[in-house]
């Protein structure tokens, strides 16, 4: 199976913690140059200086806060300018939870343009690079919310949909070009996410937290919640050569979590 990544740019969003830095990590074993985005630039350079370095690999950071529209497009293109990006990983926490029904206007209009926006924007900015070479990959790394909502995520099931219907868009474009468009819908995993969905729940019930992870985690068959790195292998898996003809999906890593199929 090819895996190897030797020779290609990777940018990998809000990759100070959780999921992102988990990914850059697993792109960079599999030979990727990367470049770590977010908008805390001291953080940054700790995760790029523990990344796995093989041959002539160079990682690098770029600070930037998907939040500002006009900042992220210029700075990743002053960065393509100088090296081109292959690999996009679309990554953002996601939306404060809440009721659909309570959540005001500014609130979805701050996630679809964190989540939906920001996206365009760093695909407007690296489409290019992959374009000519004939050869690209981008990940979005979603919710399973994409398929089967989760109570009090009014918003995030909201915008998440709408990442999907784009990506799936998306696609179809630009297949033709090379370039697969994927995404990878995690179910509970170890992140500051759980941790404030956990919060929150607790808050709401008056339960425990711990009594309010030991009743989501048995609703997973696996019996536990997943690891950063486990969603990472299956983002490393789709950005990889062997991955070509994998487009236009949306990967479940949930543990079995959800009950569609």
């Amino acid at each position: 199976m090819d895996l190897d990544l030797t020779g290609r740019h990777a940018l990998v969003c809000g990759a100070s913690e959780g999921i992102g830095r988990a990914a850059a990590h697993e792109l960079a074993l599999l030979g990727a140059d990367v470049t770590v985005l977010s908008r805390r630039a001291d953080v940054l350079q700790d995760v790029a200086g523990s990344l796995p370095v093989r041959g002539a690999q160079a990682h690098g950071v770029l600070a930037a806060d998907v939040s500002d529209l006009e900042q992220l497009d210029r700075r990743v293109r002053e960065q393509v300018a100088a090296r081109p990006v292959h690999i996009l990983v679309n990554n953002t926490a996601g939306p404060p939870g809440g009721p659909a029904h309570a959540a005001t206007l500014d609130a979805y209009r701050d996630a679809f343009a964190r989540h939906v926006l920001a996206g365009q924007v760093l695909v407007a900015a690296t489409l290019d690079g992959m374009r000519a070479v004939g050869w690209g990959r981008i990940v979005n790394v979603v919710s399973t919310s994409v398929r089967e909502p989760i109570p009090n995520l009014g918003v995030s099931n909201t915008v998440r949909g709408a990442v999907a219907g784009w990506a799936k868009t998306l696609s179809r474009e630009l297949g033709p070009h090379g370039i697969t468009v994927n995404n990878v819908l995690p179910g509970y995993t170890r992140t500051a996410r759980l941790a404030q969905i956990l919060a929150d729940r607790a808050r709401a019930s008056g339960q425990s937290e711990q009594d309010v992870a030991d009743a989501m985690q048995r609703t997973v068959p696996a019996g536990r919640f997943a690891e950063a790195h486990e969603v990472a292998a299956a983002i490393a898996f789709l950005c990889s050569p062997a991955a070509g003809y994998v487009n236009g999906v949306s990967l479940a890593v949930d543990g079995g979590r959800m009950q569609s199929i």
